[in-house]
């Protein structure tokens, strides 16, 4: 099957964030062949500027689009703020957009907020995604609704149903880059 990369991108800025807790949790349970790195740069981007937008960008921007390119795929869990996307995920993403950086790309993601809510993040994230065309893996895009006190003091989410839930969108996004493969490999 060969080496799997995964970047895991939280839009939280909270050091107790679910949705962080949720991704770190994708990282432990990840299965042999899949390396799942937790992206850790969105506090260090700078405001987008169309301006800056060059071949000599910020060294996070750098980052952040290095990270990109060696993944084979992105997994976003994000709160919801004011019934959208938070402002500094936005901005992640709208370093991505002028140079094609997710143009492409396998990418899902997962929404934590509990039953109800979370819907305005996760549409806002689907209107981006589709605008850079990346290859979305609806098979792993999941309502897996975590509660604060489901997060041990590892920052790792506990409660087995959980993180079965968030194994199976892992091995969702492992068969997608599987199947992708072996076209990409039968073509002639």
């Amino acid at each position: 099957m060969g080496q799997m990369r995964l970047l895991l991108i939280s839009g939280s800025t909270r050091d107790a964030s679910t949705n962080t807790a949720a991704l770190r949790t994708l990282a432990a349970v990840a299965p042999p062949g899949v390396t799942a790195e937790l992206y850790s740069g969105l506090m260090a981007l700078p405001a987008f500027t169309p301006d800056a937008d060059d071949d000599a960008p910020h060294p996070a921007v750098a980052d952040l689009r290095a990270a990109i390119a060696t993944a084979d795929a992105v997994i976003f869990c994000t709160p919801e703020y004011a019934g959208a996307l938070p402002g500094s995920l936005k901005n992640l993403l709208d370093w991505t957009v002028g140079t094609g950086d997710l143009y492409g790309r396998p990418a899902a993601w997962i929404n934590v907020a509990a039953p109800g809510r979370g819907a305005g993040a996760c549409a806002e994230l689907a209107t981006v995604l589709r605008y850079v065309t990346v290859d979305l893996i609806t098979e792993a895009c999941a309502d897996i609704p975590i509660a604060r006190d489901a997060i041990g003091a590892d920052g790792l989410v506990e409660d087995p149903h959980i993180r079965a839930a968030l194994t199976a969108a892992l091995h969702a996004v492992a068969a997608h880059l599987q199947a992708r493969r072996s076209e990409t490999n039968s073509i002639p």
